[in-house]
């Protein structure tokens, strides 16, 4: 609000009131706002007459864009909006006059042009014509205001004004601008989110170490017999990063069992998204997808260009399979983590995977709770392959079996995308213990027939044809037809059947909160002597909080009859921690119970599980008794029970976990999770004393930073601020969002809070955040007139650094003539009013510049008292400068509009110091007087030969030219100036004027921004 007061004390707490107005929340707004509504009385007044209307801001809320703080003026409780401000925040097209005595330009499309007239008291807006009262427009120094009321009656756009929150909240039917370009940006950014290409400030690429060693698993499992047998089986992973790749080692070993090669995996893989010919390389246990049988590890070379990458097609496929009861299942596309479920009372567990461009390498991890078993993998097969259009994809594999008998093997396929609904791909595989073919040439094709229809076939000479049919109804029933064909004579895969018929239907059904999902399954083998005749209907779900699964099997082989049994388990989970878990198997054919089972669980100290199970096999007359304890540490996973199975005693201990390494930052730590293959980020936040970017000696380290993550586990160490990001999927780019808002000191900033990084894997990330400790400035902008000062708002305050002229920032003052700005890094500045903008109001500022220093701080540093004060030249021409021998005549009432053309000496060239403002056709008023040049660069040296600071002014082709500028320059200065030659290469020589001297390079830049050198 612009307010008169008397004495520098009222006038002082005003600006303090209405600076803490601008950052403070809405109520406190009201409140002050109000307040200095009702101070506005003779009391706070100068000898002139008080002002009809009272600025202030208000908030400016617009729906679909959000709010902003903006300039209005308020006359008898009627609120009018500043033109061009409303407008730029619409992003509506606007330019208003010099003196703001018209604001033109058009509103939304080119073809409807609007003018605002203020001379003539109107608005002409698609030829029509909008007469105005005379009080409908409130011109001030710095802005044109409308009455609210017009922007709906003209164009639309409706505003209603909240007195009591000072708020305007604007309604429109258009689509304005400002939305469309909101719109059109998130657009954009979905399809960059699509396509993997995010956004970043700080991007943290591919690192390619020679040697860089970082994860290990380990686990131990034991079994004694009271009397009897015992097995100890140890596992030890290593994960490290060899000659750039990522190299895998797994070591098992069982006393049962002799110490072989066949035992023991690893694998060094090369990986490279942005080669397109070669991504992957990879050498030693290689995983090879064949046709042909093979129980044995494969060891050899694997060259393709499938992306590691997970790239989302079109369309799922359903997976589902059986495991040990409330298990965690991890489903892995690609090695990329998709999702994970807990398997049921009865061990089912079901996953949607998502069909993927590409070969799909499907990959399973199964998490026992009791630790005993707690990992293995399984290798399943998505029947469907599909390619983006016209992309083309290999995989070449070669390698020897570890069969004892060293039986090569080798495969060679190829995919191409016909169009995003047809893939068609072909190869040979060779397998030498193979009798009936060793070479096994193939075709095979995926069509998507329509968005719910998939089909799926393969081919592969003297072996096996083969077709898979699914379709998906919208309410979401689903089913699927299986065919294989044999050859009789194929020896290449480890079966007798000459065709598999198989055929699925399955449905999920929703009532209230609970799902029970249903599937029915029949599967005939047809042998050479006979037929199999299998089937299993299942019902799986939560009902009220219980975990059912329900199972029936029948099996017929002609001529026998159907053998028919059942089971059922149910999940009970209890408010007291108790799981019981009861299951039973029926009998349909000796109709009774051949099996029960029934096992307790209830959680203690937190992290620790107490289990009990009972088993009743009644065929054979089994009874087995079972009671045991795990508990989860930190850094392992450890169990151990005791069995009684019959007259058996059983011990079972087992304990496993993961040691994590980073020689960079000496961080050695552990998990209960396997680490091996994932990767890690160590994020280390620093005060940035110097703003550089970059840490230096004595900075230290920074409390409190805050982020977020899409993925992983974060672990803080509260003694050195350090934090670490684990489990996350190698060959990944993840995003890092930081906080600005992450600390309580407010000079402690945030320059760039966007990180894309991508996850090596067996590494951690070393990311070191700069925060930036930055300095704050703050003074008042007055305006003089008759003798007397009041504080002038919507002022650009800029601030340029010394050594280079640039400008660092800039800031509009208040209502009262108060600025503030936070965010100058260290060194020395010289602060000045917006030449443009005083030249568009015929102002002039004094001082012109000043200069400011701001020191390093961890506290950040604060620079106060910078004052302006500004006067109009409508009323005081005798300011206005005149060059020699040039008389004007300056009207007294309105300045007159002269068009004027300036014609650039053919003498200068592109070498400038000081250039001429920007040349145009315009209207102007006569110039004003010499000010700052804001477009200008200050070349400031030390000149040893004169002990001091010179500016250079002028490059000259000429030494006749240079000789001129300087005598000019001379005149219109008073100070000394020279002229140097300058020999520049590819350039050519060059006359430079240069004046001076001056004490400190601040003096020259002051110096260089008071005149427009018009030499």
């Amino acid at each position: 609000m612009q307010l008169f007061v008397k004495n520098k004390k009222v006038e002082s707490c005003l600006s303090f009131t209405l600076n803490l107005q601008r950052q403070r929340a809405a109520g406190c707004r009201i409140a002050v706002s109000i307040l200095l509504l009702s101070l506005l009385s003779p009391l706070f007044s100068y000898a002139q007459k008080e002002p009809e209307y009272d600025e202030i801001s208000v908030s400016f809320n617009v729906e679909g864009i959000g709010i902003t703080e903006m300039p209005a003026v308020i006359r008898n409780e009627v609120v009018y909006l500043p033109i061009t401000d409303v407008f730029d925040f619409l992003k509506i097209k606007n330019n208003p006059s010099p003196g703001f005595e018209s604001v033109s330009g058009f509103f939304i499309n080119r073809q409807a042009t609007y003018l605002v007239d203020r001379v003539n008291h109107r608005i002409l807006y698609q030829k029509k014509v909008f007469t105005l009262n005379l009080d409908d427009l409130i011109r001030t120094e710095t802005n044109l205001y409308l009455k609210s009321d017009y922007f709906g009656e003209v164009f639309g756009l409706y505003c209603t004004f909240n007195f009591r929150s000072l708020s305007v909240t604007l309604k429109t039917k258009f689509e304005l601008p400002a939305i469309r370009e909101m719109r059109q940006e998130q657009m954009r950014k979905n399809i960059s989110h699509l396509k993997g290409e995010n956004k970043a400030d700080t991007v943290i690429g591919r690192d390619y170490p020679f040697f860089r060693f970082g994860m290990a698993d380990w686990s131990v499992n034991t079994i004694e017999q009271v009397q009897g047998w015992n097995d100890v089986r140890l596992n030890l992973g290593l994960g490290a990063t060899l000659a750039g790749g990522e190299t895998k080692v797994l070591i098992n070993y069982d006393n049962n069992e002799r110490f072989t090669q066949r035992q023991q995996y690893y694998l060094w893989r090369f990986v490279n998204n942005d080669n397109h010919a070669f991504r992957q390389i990879m050498a030693g246990t290689i995983s090879t997808q064949s046709i042909s049988s093979i129980y044995a590890p494969v060891v050899g070379a694997q060259l393709t260009n499938t992306p590691t990458t997970y790239r989302r097609s079109f369309g799922s496929y359903t997976l589902s399979d059986y495991t040990e009861p409330n298990w965690i299942v991890e489903l892995y596309v690609n090695n990329v983590l998709v999702d994970y479920v807990k398997s049921d009372a009865s061990g089912f567990f079901l996953f949607e995977v998502p069909l993927v461009y590409g070969n799909s390498d499907v990959k399973l991890r199964f998490y026992g709770p009791g630790g005993e078993e707690r990992m293995k993998l399984q290798n399943i097969t998505i029947p469907f392959n599909f390619l983006p259009q016209k992309e083309f994809e290999y995989t070449v594999s070669t390698g020897t079996v570890e069969d004892g008998s060293n039986n090569l093997f080798s495969r060679v396929n190829f995919n191409y995308g016909v169009d995003r609904h047809i893939t068609v791909g072909s190869g040979i595989e060779y397998f030498s213990s193979v009798t009936s073919g060793k070479s096994m040439p193939f075709l095979n094709t995926s069509l998507s027939l329509t968005s719910s229809l998939l089909f799926s076939g393969e081919y592969v000479y003297g072996v096996r044809s083969k077709g898979v049919l699914n379709y998906r109804f919208p309410s979401n029933l689903q089913f699927e037809i299986n065919y294989s064909k044999y050859d009789k004579d194929q020896r290449a895969i480890n079966t007798n059947f000459l065709e598999d018929r198989k055929a699925v239907i399955s449905m999920p059904f929703h009532f209230g909160n609970s799902t029970i999902y249903s599937r029915f399954t029949i599967n005939q083998l047809v042998l050479p002597a006979t037929k199999y005749i299998m089937s299993d209907l299942l019902l799986s779900g939560s009902i009220l909080g219980v975990s059912v699964n329900s199972s029936t099997y029948a099996l017929y082989t002609d001529p026998f009859p159907p053998y028919i049994y059942g089971n059922l388990s149910l999940s009970f989970r209890f408010p007291t921690g108790f799981v019981v878990t009861p299951q039973t198997q029926y009998d349909y054919n000796q109709k009774k119970v051949i099996f029960v089972k029934c096992e307790f669980e209830k959680q203690l100290f937190g992290h620790g599980y107490l289990d009990m199970i009972y088993e009743k096999d009644f065929i054979n007359n089994v009874n087995n008794y079972q009671i045991g304890l795990r508990y989860e540490f930190s850094f392992a996973q450890t169990s151990a029970s005791v069995r009684r199975d019959n007259n058996i005693t059983s011990f079972v201990q087992s304990a496993n976990g993961s040691l994590m390494f980073d020689g960079r930052t000496n961080y050695l730590g552990t998990d209960n999770r396997p680490s091996v293959g994932k990767g890690g980020i160590i994020i280390v936040p620093f005060l940035d004393l110097n703003c550089n970017g970059r840490r230096d000696k004595g900075e230290p380290k920074a409390y409190g930073l805050n982020f977020t993550i899409n993925d992983g586990r974060i672990e803080r160490d509260n003694r050195d601020t350090t934090i670490r990001i684990f489990d996350l999927e190698p060959y990944v780019t993840y995003t890092i969002e930081l906080d600005r808002n992450s600390f309580d000191n407010i000079s402690w900033q945030i320059k760039k809070s966007t990180i894309s990084v991508f996850i090596d894997p067996n590494q951690f990330k070393l990311i070191q955040i700069p925060i930036a400790v930055v300095g704050e400035v703050s003074g008042t902008v007055y305006l003089s007139e008759n003798n007397s000062k009041k504080g002038q708002g919507r002022i650009i305050v800029c601030f340029y650094r010394s050594d280079d002229s640039s400008l660092a920032a800039s800031t509009l003052t208040e209502a009262d003539g108060f600025f503030s700005f936070l965010g100058l890094a260290p060194g020395s500045y010289v602060a000045r009013i917006d030449t443009a903008q005083l030249r568009r109001l015929y102002m002039t500022s004094s001082p012109i510049a000043l200069p400011v220093n701001i020191l390093q701080n961890k506290d950040g540093y604060v620079v106060d008292g910078l004052d302006f004060v500004l006067q109009s030249l409508k009323s005081d021409t005798s300011a206005l400068p005149e060059k020699v021998g040039e008389q004007r005549t300056v009207p007294a009432e309105k300045p007159q509009i002269v068009e004027e053309k300036v014609v650039l000496p053919q003498q200068v060239v592109e070498e400038k110091v000081v250039p001429p403002p920007q040349i145009v056709k315009e209207k102007v008023v006569p110039a004003p007087p010499p000010i700052i040049n804001t477009e200008g660069s200050c070349i400031v040296t030390y000149n040893e030969k004169r002990k001091g600071y010179v500016l250079q002014i002028s490059s000259c082709i000429t030494l006749k030219k240079a000789n001129s500028v300087a005598i000019k320059a001379n005149k219109i200065s008073g100070l000394k100036t020279f002229v140097e030659t300058a020999d520049i290469p590819s350039i050519g020589r060059r006359y430079r004027v240069f004046i001076g001297l001056f004490k400190t390079r601040e003096d020259a830049i002051v110096f260089c921004h008071q005149f427009d050198f018009d030499l």
